[in-house]
């Protein structure tokens, strides 16, 4: 008997298809997969939910789609020009809400 089925699972290979805020969606092997290829999937994995992850040349970098990689480095950059027009390093930490620590790896980050 499948470990699965008393959580009201389907037994068959699952395939992780996305996620998309706090939404999992899955579909089943069966139903998206040819038969042979199915069939060498289950020589390696039965009965289990797996990950496939996209393709590296569809994967965008960490925080390029939602502009948070951009917002970043401004901010850095402007702690740095500060820090270098002389603002000390207590400040610039109560002003950006970051530690001191923090604060001094971004000046000395290229």
């Amino acid at each position: 008997m499948c470990k699965y089925r008393r959580k009201g699972l389907n037994c068959g290979i699952f395939m992780y298809f996305s996620l998309e805020g706090d939404n999992v969606t899955y579909k089943n092997g069966k139903e998206l997969l040819p038969m042979s290829l199915l069939s060498q999937i289950q020589d390696y994995v039965q009965g289990e939910i797996i990950y496939i992850p996209r393709k590296e040349e569809k994967r965008a970098g960490w925080g390029e789609l939602n502009g948070t990689k951009t917002i970043l480095f401004q901010r850095n950059m402007e702690i740095k020009k500060r820090y270098y027009h002389g603002e000390k390093i207590k400040d610039l930490s109560e002003i950006y809400h970051l530690s001191e620590h923090s604060i001094r790896k971004i000046i000395s980050s290229k």
